[in-house]
């Protein structure tokens, strides 16, 4: 493999079922979720697996039928706020199909960035300078293909994408077998990680062992509970307390309070004023290692807010180390937020 080196989602206008036909709706209703990748700390080995590169931006479900739709993992229709992506699934010379894709935008290196695509989905954006790295097709012509192993959904994905006059589309390439050396390049190059996935596996809905993610850096979505003004400076916030749900409790994971410029901290300070509350969501106790006048100084808001944070550890007292403020994530629930962690390497290692 060769590793490629707010208009935000939901603002707009979004269709409505009555806008496209029924079979359509029908295809959605049928493949309603995505498969999901298990964290694990080392890459598997073994020439049943097949590895591809992991994608910094938005998870999609591309359908296309007597209408074309585009819906997050959490069926979120999306549609209207990828024009590009929705130009394209029109061009496949296909009767039906269902594409399973990320929407990224990259760089000249062909490196993905998230704030780079939520720039391109922001009020002074463009678009349609996003395009999507499609890895999967649980759909073509009528047939379901999901029981079907995945090298060969592959190489029916690679064809469509081939006779179709397209170029925002593209297909995600892979590596098979060699793991880790796949996933030093990879870390090598700046990327994020890898996705490693059993190459005769069919596709089942759901977090599952047979994808298995790798990551170069440490980098997961927070639910954002306040947030602090600076204390020198004009920038119009300090820092975001964030924190995950664990046990049916919202649990406290650290702050943040790099990777935002002066004009995304504005937007954000905007953002927060809507959802502010009075009543703290987690208690100083909570919160152990705030000091009293830096707690209260937390202004509180509602926990439905998602941010994703790239840092380098977890400490033992549970916050994270180092961490870096990378964009809102609006295709994911906050009751979905869990601290991730990793497969012990002996299990995700067994390459049958």
């Amino acid at each position: 493999m060769t590793i490629a080196r707010d208009r935000s989602p939901g603002s707009r206008k979004e269709s409505t079922d009555a806008e496209s036909g029924g079979e359509v709706i029908r295809l959605m209703k049928k493949y309603p979720q995505v498969q999901l990748a298990t964290l694990v700390e080392t890459p598997p080995e073994g020439m049943s697996w097949l590895h591809e590169m992991k994608f910094d931006g938005y998870r999609l479900l591309g359908f296309v039928s007597d209408g074309t739709r585009l819906r997050t993992r959490n069926g979120k229709d999306w549609t209207e706020s990828f024009p590009s992506l929705t130009a394209a699934l029109k061009k496949l010379r296909t009767k039906s199909a269902v594409l399973d894709m990320e929407a990224v935008v990259v760089d000249p290196e062909g490196k993905s960035s998230f704030q780079a695509l939520q720039a391109a989905l922001g009020a002074a954006g463009n678009p349609q300078k996003i395009i999507g790295y499609v890895f999967d097709l649980l759909h073509l012509d009528d047939e379901d293909l999901t029981k079907l192993p995945l090298i060969e959904r592959k190489k029916k994905l690679r064809g469509l994408l081939k006779r179709s006059r397209q170029r925002t589309l593209r297909y995600s390439d892979h590596a098979m077998g060699h793991g880790a050396d796949v996933f030093a390049e990879a870390c090598a190059a700046g990327l994020e990680g890898i996705v490693s996935k059993k190459g005769d596996a069919s596709y089942v809905a759901g977090r599952q062992k047979s994808w298995l993610k790798t990551k170069c850096v440490q980098r997961q979505e927070f639910i954002i509970l306040g947030f602090s003004s600076v204390r020198t400076g004009k920038r119009a916030l300090g820092a975001l307390y964030l924190g995950y749900h664990k046990d049916g409790a919202i649990r406290y994971a650290g702050k943040v309070g790099t990777g935002f410029s002066m004009q995304r901290a504005r937007e954000l300070a905007a953002l927060f004023h809507k959802f502010a509350i009075q009543k703290p969501t987690l208690t100083r106790a909570e919160t152990e290692g705030v000091a009293a006048p830096e707690w209260r100084s937390i202004r509180w808001i509602k926990p439905v807010l998602l941010c994703e944070v790239a840092f380098t550890e977890w400490t033992q007292d549970g916050r994270i180390r180092h961490p870096s403020f990378k964009g809102l994530r609006q295709d994911k629930d906050a009751r979905d937020v869990k601290k991730e962690t990793s497969v012990a390497p002996l299990i995700a290692n067994k390459s049958e």
